[in-house]
């Protein structure tokens, strides 16, 4: 007795695209910042502020163009990377336009410039520029691997923005700005990113010759000599934007970046002791011969010294909103981190949250910074080729290291470097750069999580004969 069946392929399973967990989120990140506003304004003017109606709305377009565009380009993208900084950036604009209704802050602008400018308009629309340029890196980035080809050419675009700053006056004590008529731009902002693409093409093609151990040495291999080239020359290079800018956070930055990338790439354990002495020999190299760097040194080991107070009362003053604070925060508006001057809204601006939302709050600000960096690991591990999963680790390092530098600098962890707290800061700069960072993300998390088309079913196969007893 013979059976003959016709057998046919079998398409892979439709994975879910998450769309509907994204805009529900989106929801959430959208209501929260206007129930801040509301609080602010209640507890500020004793009323319902007149524009929280248009600041709803603006907020709430950003938030709808970007998950349509997320929606009809990369449908199969993570869904929690846009609510997430959607909700940074709304809590940001929030605490910006708190700040902006100090009158302490009015009065000092009012004596030393002569009028004074609010920054939350300032803020929204460099928002939405980011927005924007989210938008465009969807629109013509099809598919992440074509950053690959520029490799060396992001090398040389990075260094051109690294080196620009130095051709610029410094701004308290610091080369990091490029200053085009009334714009400033802190080109370290993008070249984080251009970094990023560089080092994930350089290390995906000379990863194998950098892995290969040489000596053990008290259970460690460390790294033939030759390949200490390439820590050497961003180590020197780290070393010379220090010296030169007197950019403390740029350094770190760059410099982590690349040990973490090596690290992941060549999964050696050496490249980081190597990085770590080689970081901290550095730096403490130019702290010895460099007036800016040791100054800040200074301010950090002694915040409240009498006779430096003047120059580190911004410090001292954010240590004291931290444990004005407590546990659940004095409220919204109703602190005295504006007691830190003009830098409260920008570098200092988690002493804001240390103090009106507390310990609580400041922990929830960093647990959604960190799952930012956790969906963007889960982005790599999930990746198909090892360029994109070295730039998403780049990128989500880069990230990482920035938070680390900047809530470290103002809660007395580290010596204080400069840099703006992704999406809550005021900066255009930053905001524009960072929403750049989730658009190139998001595509390789599209990419990643994409399912992959399932075979075109053969007629060989369909007229295949199988045979039973």
């Amino acid at each position: 007795m013979s059976v003959v069946t016709n057998t046919t392929t079998i398409g892979a399973i439709e994975a879910p695209s998450r769309r509907n967990t994204e805009l529900a989120m989106l929801a959430f990140a959208v209501i929260i910042p206007v129930l801040a506003y509301l609080n602010v304004g209640l507890a500020v003017n004793d009323e319902v502020p007149s524009g929280m109606i248009g600041y709803g709305l603006g907020i709430g377009l950003l938030a709808g163009v970007g998950h349509l565009v997320v929606r009809k380009f990369a449908p199969y993208a993570d869904p929690l990377l846009l609510p997430l900084a959607t909700l940074l950036n709304g809590l940001g604009l929030v605490l910006i336009w708190r700040l902006d209704q100090s009158p302490r802050l009015i009065d000092r602008a009012n004596r030393i410039f002569g009028s004074f400018t609010p920054d939350a308009p300032k803020q929204l629309l460099y928002s939405a520029i980011g927005i924007a340029l989210f938008v465009a890196v969807l629109l013509l980035l099809k598919d992440h691997r074509i950053l690959q080809r520029y490799t060396y050419i992001s090398m040389a675009v990075a260094l051109v923005l690294l080196i620009l700053p130095v051709f610029f006056p410094a701004v308290n004590g610091a080369k990091i700005w490029v200053s085009i008529g009334p714009f400033n731009v802190q080109p370290g902002e993008f070249a984080k990113i251009i970094i990023a693409i560089f080092f994930s093409g350089y290390l995906m093609v000379k990863r194998d010759a950098l892995a290969l151990a040489s000596r053990r040495v008290m259970g460690l291999y460390l790294p033939r000599g030759r390949d200490l080239g390439p820590i050497l020359a961003v180590w020197a290079m780290s070393i010379l934007i220090l010296v030169f800018e007197t950019d403390l956070g740029t350094s770190l930055l760059f410099f982590g970046l690349f040990v973490i990338m090596l690290y992941v790439a060549t999964e050696r354990t050496s490249w980081i002791v190597f990085g770590l002495v080689m970081s901290a020999a550095g730096a403490v190299g130019v702290a010895t011969f460099e007036p800016h760097v040791q100054q800040r040194v200074d301010f950090w080991l002694n915040p409240f010294a009498q006779s430096t107070w003047e120059q580190s009362d911004q410090i001292g003053q954010a240590l004291m909103s931290f444990g004005a604070g407590g546990t659940l925060g004095t409220g919204l508006g109703q602190g005295n981190s504006d007691l830190i001057g003009f830098a409260a809204n920008s570098d200092f601006i988690l002493s804001t949250v240390g103090e009106e939302f507390g310990l609580a709050g400041t922990m929830a600000f960093l647990l959604i910074y960190g799952l930012i960096v956790e969906r963007g690991v889960r982005t790599a591990l999930a990746a198909r080729d090892p360029f994109g999963k070295l730039l998403a680790i780049g990128l989500s390092g880069a990230f990482a290291i920035q938070v680390f530098v900047v809530a470290g600098g103002v809660m007395g962890l580290i010596p204080l470097t400069g840099m703006t707290m992704p999406f809550v800061a005021a900066g255009g700069s930053s905001v524009i750069a960072n929403w750049a960072l989730i658009g190139i993300l998001i595509r390789i998390s599209d990419t990643a999580r994409r399912p992959a088309p399932a075979p075109a079913p053969s007629p060989d196969a369909e007229m295949t004969q199988v045979v039973r007893p």
